[in-house]
């Protein structure tokens, strides 16, 4: 008699064949398949990676707009003491911020391909474009200090012209923080959105979270773009919480659990 361990959706079934007899006895096991991926696993590993880089994310950009908020609520910064070490700080928390938006997407994407190639590869392009436009707003930060540093103590100084030039730089990391964290992660919410609730690698909860959020995102944006809407409102911050919660909750399952058993994870991650 032979046997074979024969899985169907969540169900382990037991198949028995009896050699010579013409008999096929198939009983179900009283287990379930695991929850998650064995550790150690190419699967896991991803999962695992996928995971911190969305945790990174979060470490980096919370405490990353505290500290660059001398430059930002001041206007005359550039020609005042300044906060340099503390904006810099900031600054390097976003770089950080930007390189872990990419390692979300390049981690991934060998998974999520086998889903949809061609969504897979918009997650790509979206998380890399937020990435640039981060790198854009801390660029424009980090010359303000660097005119305020030259010039402050330079006699003769014209300080309006200085403060309007420092003004116009805060306004493009302004541009760069609506269009960045605040536009772009609504497409990449409904693209890894859907690529992770048709494939099921994580409770179908999680992703609708982010298919939920990303239009009441992407509409907050848009009405702060015209007018209608204060990026720093309330109405803003609750606009903002289901896609939050969608990229925290993804991070925080993929580095538990990582990733359910699923029929594209059959072939090799990595």
């Amino acid at each position: 008699m032979y046997a074979v361990h024969l899985t169907v959706g969540a169900k382990v079934y037991d198949v028995h064949l009896a050699a010579g007899k013409g008999r096929v006895e198939m009983t179900a096991s009283t287990g379930t398949t695991a929850a998650r991926m064995p550790v150690g696993s190419p699967g896991r590993r991803t999962a695992l990676v996928a995971g911190v880089f969305y945790l990174i994310t979060f470490l980096a950009s919370l405490p990353a707009v505290a500290l660059i908020d001398p430059v930002l609520s001041n206007p005359d910064y550039i020609v005042s003491a300044g906060s340099d070490t503390r904006v810099i700080a900031g600054c390097l928390l976003d770089l950080v911020n930007a390189v872990a938006c990419v390692g979300t997407a390049v981690a991934l994407f060998p998974v999520v391909r086998r889903q949809h190639e061609a969504a897979a590869l918009g997650f790509v392009t979206a998380r890399v474009l937020e990435a640039a436009i981060i790198v854009v707003g801390v660029a424009s930060l980090l010359a303000v200090v660097t005119l305020r540093q030259q010039f402050t103590a330079t006699a003769g100084t014209d300080a309006p012209t200085l403060v309007a030039v420092g003004t116009s730089l805060v306004a493009v990391r302004d541009w760069t923080f609506l269009l960045g964290p605040g536009l772009v992660p609504a497409a990449n919410a409904l693209l890894l959105g859907y690529l992770m609730y048709r494939s099921a690698l994580v409770p179908r909860i999680i992703p609708v979270l982010g298919l939920v959020g990303a239009p009441l995102l992407a509409a907050s944006a848009v009405a702060t773009m015209f007018g209608l809407n204060e990026q720093a409102s309330a109405l803003s911050a609750v606009l903002t919480i289901p896609v939050a919660a969608w990229e925290l909750s993804l991070g925080v399952w993929l580095v538990v659990k990582g990733f359910r058993p699923a029929p594209i994870l059959a072939g090799p991650t990595a």
